[in-house]
């Protein structure tokens, strides 16, 4: 048995579990992060080629009409 009592082999046996949860932990966070960052660069680049095309638009309109 070991120091106290057997708890330190039920202990050793989860720790590994406990290690490999937090590392799948932290690596799905940061998966997560980064699809979220990359969606919103996505969404700003798409803002600004949208107000781009409006203002193309809206610049042909006035042509056309002068």
């Amino acid at each position: 048995m070991g120091a106290i009592g057997g708890w330190d082999q039920g202990l050793w046996a989860v720790v590994p579990t406990i290690a490999v949860l937090a590392i799948f932990w932290f690596v799905l966070r940061a998966i997560l992060r980064a699809d979220r960052t990359e969606r919103e660069a996505q969404a700003r680049i798409e803002a600004q080629e949208d107000a781009a095309l409006l203002a193309e638009a809206q610049r042909r309109e006035t042509d056309r009409s002068v």
